[in-house]
């Protein structure tokens, strides 16, 4: 294998989980900051200038906080599931364009970890199906009551919404007719797919929040009922892996919304850029991808946050029958809508 397609690859990937762990901590203050904002208070200032220091004290506390592991817990299991919950969330990144590719020193250098990766939407939902047994895992591991019922819970939630996570994409593939992200990216140059599959992108972003189990959906974390689910035993850096693994699923949701539905690296607005300011077209400016897909994720990310502050837990049969009787049968008919409409047009 050519070496410099090796250090590519070795340069890309620091830099993804170097933005992935800076991503993770400064959504921690986002979120504080947007809900403090709903409900009429300030939200940590104090760490450094307008609190942009918050997150390295949140770090470094947890850093020096005592590990504590349960006597009766299975130690090794009980040590790998927050690693087995982090993972997936930074693997699944390996998929996702950041934009189109570009010259430098006479090599073509993509703006993908995996460019040529022609089954991406499977690969995206193999790995985010895995994702749940670091969750599983950590709530068995624990011996306690609370973490195994925190952790039933998160199984049962992601085989629930998974389905109708699975044939939102399926409605997209059938339009795009492909399941390589950067065909699906590139075919929104135009028109974004949110457009043309409104119901599968709706359906698909409430489902993702299940499946990360982000509020209204975090039933296995319900502090009312289980203490604090399936972390209940854990403190210090464990803690902190479960923390980064959920807000690293935030922003990997976000960019998977925002590349399947929301056009991708591509321009906001396509039509009117690239007829009036054409400056700002990916086509003439590749570096401007990244930028246009983070302002897309952190748009996204303070909808969650939104969601978050405004809606109240679900009751978790109401939860669970909303997932087979109300998102399902809609998936379903949303697929048949679909390939009617693609063969008729056809």
């Amino acid at each position: 294998m050519d070496l410099g397609i090796i250090i590519v690859w070795l340069v890309w990937s620091v830099i993804l989980i170097f933005l992935l762990l800076t991503g993770f901590a400064y959504t921690t203050l986002l979120e504080r900051r947007v809900i403090a904002r709903f409900q009429s208070r300030v939200g940590p200032n104090r760490a450094g200038p307008q609190g942009l220091l918050q997150p390295l004290a949140d770090g470094v506390k947890l850093i020096f906080k005592e590990e504590i592991v349960p006597a009766r817990a299975d130690k090794l299991i009980f040590i790998l599931a927050p690693m087995l919950a982090v993972i997936p969330a930074f693997v699944v990144f390996a998929v996702i364009p950041f934009g189109s590719s570009f010259e430098l020193f006479g090599r073509t250098i993509p703006l993908t970890l995996a460019p040529n990766l022609n089954v991406g939407v499977l690969y995206v939902l193999a790995i985010t199906s895995i994702s749940v047994y670091g969750i599983v895992l950590a709530g068995w591991a624990s011996n306690s009551k609370y973490s195994m019922l925190g952790g039933m819970r998160s199984s049962a939630q992601m085989i629930s919404y998974e389905l109708a996570m699975g044939l939102s994409l399926v409605a997209l593939v059938v339009v795009a007719g492909t399941l390589d992200l950067n065909s699906i990216v590139e075919q929104q140059k135009q028109v974004w797919f949110f457009f043309l599959q409104p119901i599968g992108a709706i359906i698909f972003m409430v489902t993702m929040l299940a499946e990360v189990n982000r509020a209204p959906f975090d039933m296995p974390e319900a502090e009312q009922e289980l203490t604090s689910g399936y972390n209940t035993e854990y403190s210090g850096m464990k803690f902190a892996l479960f923390y980064m693994a959920e807000y690293i699923k935030m922003i990997v949701i976000a960019a998977l919304a925002v590349t399947f539905f929301f056009g991708g690296y591509r321009e906001p607005f396509p039509l009117f850029v690239t007829q009036a300011m054409p400056f700002l077209s990916v086509d003439n400016s590749p570096l401007l991808g990244p930028v246009y897909l983070g302002l897309k994720i952190v748009v996204l990310l303070i909808a969650m946050v939104w969601i978050r502050a405004t809606l109240p837990r679900f009751r978790y049969d109401r939860l669970m029958k909303f997932g087979w009787l109300v998102l399902l049968p809609i998936s379903l008919a949303w697929v048949m809508v679909t390939a009617l409409m693609v063969l008729l047009r056809g």
